[in-house]
């Protein structure tokens, strides 16, 4: 939408309307040594094609823009196709920032209604709220959920869990007056959680077990093997996803005996760009409806008949007394919940499992070439989808990475950063936008390094 400044007559006619004499009188209230008493100090004007050449050559200067990438560690770099950005400006869609008015919003309201089947049909859960902040968000919120639905206090962190939503969830946690423990369990050789230390740590004061489906590692966990322990002494399975294109060929933790499935829907919404935004996915058993948090929108009929979406369910403080409040969570971040919904509809369900299926069999091919080398082994044994953790044979992971990263290629991340014991492996992920000959070129570069 280009501005179109408003005309002379335009400005007086306001200017009477609000009984100000001048634009300046407009400002009285700004002391006169803050104000700037002279023009900007701007270049001259350039013509549209100049100014695209101008803009071009700056954007040349962006070397990040030109590097290959294989970072994951929770946010992924897959297509998103030009057509989500220009669905996302049609007018239906625009609204205030939560659409209370259900007669004004109802582009939205559809919108996020939408947003919560696909959520639902992705994690094969009953119900989905209208989003979160993040994924780590939504892990802290399940976690609160979970406390309320068993009166019980703790929680159980399986080790594998992205460390960022264990941070998250730690802050959310501390200061509750009955006191929250999080107990975090070991990995096992395999890169999965240690069920035996996990069967240890379980007892009548954990309300939850979450654990990451794939996990930080890209290993996928045995959910069912975790629901049994969990399920034995009366706890919650919590299942959290940070890619979620990783649900198109893995069994939808719903169907596992998740009770709560959270997760970051941003794969599917749009770039990483510098490590956000995000759109928390948040999705539980029917039953468990009253419980959680934020806002859910439903399908109703007005009174002629018309199919039409209102907010059936806001359990946050700004609607009902605090302490019968599930949250405080104030926004639905919609334009992200759009663009995550738009790019569903336009996969649709082939399409979706197609990607993934890209991801799975470019991952497998990556590992086979680095093991290949003689320089690289892969430490853990459990399947992965699209990430996988990388050992150097030969020295340090991070030296080996800022060489790389000197030649143009983004190797992954060193996990030294969150696990000081594991100074030689490293973390990296492939997606559909990957091509052989980038991975080709990924692992000549390492084992030349």
């Amino acid at each position: 939408m280009r501005y179109l400044p408003h005309t002379p007559d335009e400005i007086r006619e306001m200017l009477a309307r609000i009984g100000v004499p001048s634009i300046d009188a407009l400002f009285d209230s700004i002391p006169a040594g803050a104000r700037l008493e002279r023009p900007l100090n701007l270049e001259p004007a350039l013509d549209e094609i100049s100014l695209m050449a101008h803009l071009e050559e700056l954007a040349a200067r962006n070397e990040g823009a030109r590097v290959l990438s294989f970072l994951g560690a929770g946010m992924y770099d897959h297509h998103v196709p030009p057509a989500v950005d220009q669905l996302l400006l049609r007018g239906e869609f625009y609204t205030a920032y939560t659409p209370y008015q259900p007669e004004v919003s109802q582009g939205t309201l559809q919108a996020i209604f939408e947003f919560q089947t696909v959520v639902c049909e992705i994690f094969g859960m009953d119900v989905a709220n209208a989003s979160m902040y993040d994924g780590a968000s939504a892990t802290a919120e399940a976690v609160l959920m979970a406390r309320r639905l068993t009166g019980r206090p703790d929680a159980v962190l399986c080790g594998a869990l992205h460390p960022d939503y264990v941070e998250t969830t730690r802050t959310y946690v501390q200061g509750l007056p009955d006191g929250c423990a999080l107990r975090e369990v070991p990995f096992a050789h395999d890169g999965r959680t240690d069920l035996d230390a996990l069967a240890r740590v379980l007892d009548e004061r954990v309300a939850c077990v979450v654990v990451g489906y794939p996990n930080f590692f890209g290993c996928v966990e045995d959910l069912g093997a975790v629901r049994e322990l969990a399920s034995r002494r009366g706890a919650l399975l919590i299942s959290v996803t940070t890619e979620p294109y990783a649900l198109s060929v893995l069994e939808p933790p719903g169907r596992l005996g998740a009770d709560v499935a959270v997760g970051e829907g941003q794969a599917l919404a749009c770039p990483p760009q510098f490590g956000g935004p995000g759109v928390g996915l948040f999705a539980a058993r029917a039953e468990h409806v009253r419980q959680m948090p934020g806002r859910l929108v439903g399908q109703t009929v007005d009174a002629e008949g018309r199919r039409g979406f209102v907010l059936t369910l806001s359990t946050r403080e700004q609607h009902i007394r605090r302490e019968r409040a599930t949250s405080n969570i104030c926004t639905n971040h919609g334009l992200v919940a759009l663009a995550f919904v738009i790019r569903a509809a336009l996969l649709g369900r082939q399409g979706f499992e197609h990607v993934g299926r890209l991801c799975l069999a470019r991952t497998e091919y990556l590992k086979r070439r680095l093991v290949e080398t003689g320089r690289f082994a892969l430490p853990f044994s459990a399947p992965t989808f699209n990430e996988v953790v990388v050992r150097r044979l030969e020295g340090a992971a991070a030296p080996l990475l800022a060489a790389l990263a000197a030649r143009g290629i983004v190797a992954g991340i060193a996990l030294e950063r969150w696990y000081p014991d594991r100074p030689h492996d490293f973390l990296l992920a492939v997606t559909e936008k990957t091509s052989r000959a980038d991975i080709d070129r990924l692992v000549d570069a390492l084992a030349t390094a």
